[in-house]
């Protein structure tokens, strides 16, 4: 990585964005995850916040601690290190989901339609991968994932739904995602998880985090009614492993 490669970008008076590239891929992925946690070991006085995405690092900082000319000096110098930060082995977390029927996932016959598949067949092709979490963003906790199977993409709503509800697992266009909060939306809805994304109550309010992992399992009503009850009490904790090691 070289300084040419990446653009600093003015995003209002106290934040700036590093574009690593204009596309959605790992590899720039890595690259942005290297950056920022070059960034936290750096501890550069005035940053407040880093926000990765699909292409760029937003980083929030103090004007009155540090300007604009003296924070991207010192983001370059960082660009030379990239190589050498050792990204930590990025975990999987598994996500329960009740697939199909008019309350959970109302368009998955509209997908497998669309998509000249089974119910089942999508089902099986969209819990057969491991996505990553490229960013969260839109509401708290909603995941951008990566890697879903073209076959089952499907285009988004003519018309937007008012409300969704939260735990709803969608499709739109060669995106899924989980909508974390009950919030208006155009995804295919093709089921739902009991596992709150976001529970402001929460010591760790967002249970998601970009650069990490999500597969899906498929579960019955029984099985989502138990992790509702347990989700609701706080006791129930997500199953989640290294990736490359599988579920146990």
């Amino acid at each position: 990585m070289t300084m040419a490669d990446v653009r600093f970008l003015l995003s209002g008076d106290t934040a700036l964005t590093a574009e690593f590239g204009n596309e959605i891929s790992e590899s720039i992925n890595a690259q942005i995850r290297a950056f920022n946690i070059a960034l936290e070991h750096a501890k550069i006085p005035g940053i407040v916040e880093t926000v990765p995405t699909y292409r760029s690092l937003m980083v929030h900082y103090d004007p009155g601690i540090i300007s604009y000319g003296s924070l991207v000096k010192k983001l370059k110098s960082l660009l030379t290190q990239l190589d050498k930060i050792e990204i930590p082995p990025s975990s999987v977390l598994e996500i329960p989901v009740l697939y199909g029927g008019e309350e959970m996932g109302p368009d998955l016959a509209f997908v497998a339609e669309n998509a000249g598949k089974t119910e089942q067949e999508v089902i099986d092709i969209h819990t057969s991968t491991e996505y990553l979490i490229y960013m969260l963003g839109f509401t708290p906790g909603f995941t951008y994932l990566g890697g879903m199977d073209e076959s089952i993409a499907a285009p988004r709503l003519s018309q937007p739904r008012v409300r969704i509800p939260a735990g709803s697992v969608g499709i739109a266009g060669k995106q899924t995602g989980v909508y974390p909060i009950d919030s208006p939306g155009g995804w295919q809805l093709i089921g739902r998880t009991p596992v709150k994304m976001y529970d402001p109550n929460r010591e760790t309010p967002i249970l998601p985090q970009a650069g990490q992992y999500i597969k899906f399992r498929a579960i019955d009503q029984a099985e989502y009614d138990r992790i509702a009850a347990e989700a609701e009490a706080g006791t129930y904790v997500c199953r989640s492993y290294p990736r490359g090691e599988g579920a146990k």
